[in-house]
């Protein structure tokens, strides 16, 4: 399997260099790897800063208040909307925060690359098709899926 992604910078708190986009590209392939998906993949993946990641959240969920990510996925991952076994999946776009991701670290107690990853499996397993809003069960179901994929990339909690 390839990963491809397409890297954008909206914002300049954060350096976006080298070790944060190796990270970032450890976090999908895990989380791909763990949902043992075989195809080719495509993600967009933009950095931006709280002002920006709030007014996507105001556009595209009618919430004016800065989150740490958001997941744009192209497919439903529903039996009739899958991309084609040996097809390249355009999985979708992550927008991550950093300087969200920022405050959280400080606010759980660990290192702003662990957040970066939690929030990078956190948004592939919403373009893989999981949802954590929709059911107190699938709530618990994506939860563990995260630590699990965080333990397998040897980033724990």
């Amino acid at each position: 399997m390839k990963i491809k992604i397409y890297w954008a910078n909206e914002q300049t708190i954060h350096k976006t260099g080298f070790a944060l986009k190796s990270r970032i590209k450890k976090a999908i392939a895990g989380t791909l790897k763990y949902e043992k998906f075989t195809n080719d993949v495509i993600v967009s993946v933009t950095f931006t800063d709280n002002e920006g990641i709030r007014a996507l959240n105001r556009e595209y969920r009618e919430k004016d208040s800065a989150t740490d990510v958001l997941s744009s996925p192209m497919y439903t991952m529903q039996p009739d909307d899958m991309p084609e076994e040996g097809m390249a999946a355009e999985l979708g776009d992550i927008v991550l925060s950093l300087e969200r991701a920022e405050e959280q670290a400080k606010e759980f107690g660990h290192s702003f690359a662990r957040e970066t990853a939690f929030l990078t499996v956190h948004s592939m397993l919403h373009l893989l098709g999981y949802d954590h809003e929709l059911s107190e069960e699938d709530d618990a179901d994506m939860r563990r899926r995260q630590k699990e994929i965080m333990e397998n990339i040897g980033l724990p909690r």
